[in-house]
């Protein structure tokens, strides 16, 4: 089955100026280099690393958001334009991003209605009043209550807030959103009910997620499927069962010690990485997580670990993928 969204060794590269002055030589930050993964209709893949690691900038190049130093997107089979002609606006309809702060993406001079119902209006979808019936009915879709119709963003809570940049971005029926960090501001309460409302959404609308968050707990909760990132790479990809329950990459081992456990006599011990990420523009030659990983050998300085399958349809990039657990 073709996969809804497929992205093939995606790259974006920024020329930076190194610190010396107006003279000063550049560099290319490598803030996405070469990633590759797909998302099934109605499938959820989770997106996580540290900050820095480019999960933002990946999600942006896969919607056709920002042009791509190089690879490919493919949506629904056919290649992604990231031109913004006819074939663009055509797409955003279909690929819908919700971003990490909604009070920036909303705007303040505007009644909320009126932004949920404002993609209706760019697209031309029905009449004036089809389209007022149908962001109503959205309100209730999404938990909000109809007198907060004529209320400014200001007016609303962190959790309203978040309904209705869901809502907006659920009001042309796409076929895949992409959240980032769409809990990370929000009391644990209105977390679990943000949860709860996409996976009910999911199962409304069959919409797809790309889900980008640093909770790893969450992302467990929601996700067929996990890929890790660091430093602009993918370095491992899995179900959320066997990567959670078994990391082959050191990084995400690390990652995983960190979840806090609910009993305390049974925590797991903690992996403190060493040393601060590497800088994308001075990446590491061979693994550029050699240099904070306990385990890397000669082999990891020199040499560029690829992406790989395991048995099970896990990949991992590691030239020591089937041994950490044991080294560990």
């Amino acid at each position: 089955m073709t996969p809804l969204l497929e992205v093939r060794g995606l790259a974006r590269h920024y020329r930076v100026r190194r610190p010396g002055g107006l003279w000063g030589r550049t560099a290319v930050l490598k803030a996405v280099d070469g990633v590759s993964f797909a998302i099934g209709r109605g499938r959820t893949l989770g997106l996580v690393g540290e900050s820095g690691c480019g999960k933002s900038t990946a999600a942006r190049l896969a919607l056709g958001l920002l042009p791509a130093t190089s690879g490919d997107v493919l949506f629904d089979g056919q290649p992604l334009s990231t031109r913004q002609d006819a074939a663009w606006r055509a797409s955003r309809r279909k690929l819908q991003l919700v971003f990490q702060d909604t009070l920036g993406a909303l705007d303040r001079r505007l009644p909320i209605g009126l932004q949920i119902m404002e993609p209706l209006d760019i697209h031309g979808i029905g009449t004036r009043a089809e389209r007022l019936e149908k962001t109503k009915d959205l309100f209730t879709a999404v938990g909000l209550l109809p007198h907060m119709f004529d209320r400014y963003p200001h007016e609303l809570s962190g959790g309203q807030r978040q309904r209705v940049v869901l809502a907006r971005a659920l009001v042309a029926q796409p076929a895949l959103i992409a959240c980032d960090e769409p809990i990370s501001a929000l009391d644990v309460s209105i977390q679990a009910q943000v949860i709860n409302l996409l996976h009910d959404l999911r199962e409304q609308f069959g919409v797809a997620y790309l889900f980008i968050s640093h909770d790893l707990r969450v992302v467990r909760q929601v996700s067929d499927e996990v890929a890790v990132m660091y430093l602009g790479r993918i370095v491992e990809q899995g179900t959320p069962d066997r990567l959670f329950r078994q990391p082959e990459h050191p990084y995400t081992r690390a990652l995983v010690s960190a979840i806090p456990v609910a009993t305390p006599n049974r925590a797991r011990q903690r992996i403190i990485l060493k040393g601060d990420p590497p800088s994308p523009v001075d990446v590491p030659a061979g693994c550029a997580f050699h240099p904070r990983c306990a385990l890397a050998g000669p082999r990891c300085r020199v040499e560029t670990p690829a992406l790989r399958s395991m048995p099970g349809g896990h990949r991992v990039a590691c030239h020591l993928a089937g041994e950490t657990a044991a080294a560990a």
